[in-house]
């Protein structure tokens, strides 16, 4: 396990790094969200472990969705020829959105996590990449 780590390049840990704070950071704001909906409306807006709980495996979820596109990426970095390339990146697309897709269904069905409290955590990595493009310019 150190080894793999150790193998991984630079801007995937970095990135991952930026990615997994951003992701934090969406998902505090979401629960204060859901905490000031709940107070607002009690009867239609939950707030309690199934929030928190749902909130925490969502961005869990995502960051481990973007740390999986960062190994896929360098190792198309490193391969050999285009076609190899190609079907390392569609492979690795392929069981992300698998991945993605499995989770949105567990957080659906599962009774102890909030469906939006744990499918809107996969949309922060994305806002956070591009909310940090529009402030770096």
């Amino acid at each position: 396990m150190k080894s793999f780590i150790k193998d991984l390049a630079p801007a995937v840990k970095n990135e991952t790094k930026r990615v997994t704070l951003m992701t934090i950071i969406g998902v505090v704001l979401m629960t204060i969200v859901f905490v000031i909906f709940h107070y607002m409306d009690p009867a239609h807006i939950p707030f309690n472990y199934t929030v928190v709980l749902g909130g925490i495996l969502g961005g869990a979820v995502a960051v481990l969705n973007f740390f999986l596109m960062g190994i896929a990426v360098q190792k198309v970095v490193n391969a050999n020829d285009d076609d190899s390339a190609k079907l390392i990146m569609k492979s690795s697309y392929k069981y992300r959105l698998l991945m993605q897709i499995a989770w949105i269904i567990v957080a659906v069905i599962a009774p102890g996590i909030n469906p939006v409290a744990g499918i809107v955590p996969l949309l922060f990595p994305s806002l956070g990449i591009k909310a940090m493009a529009i402030f770096k310019k």
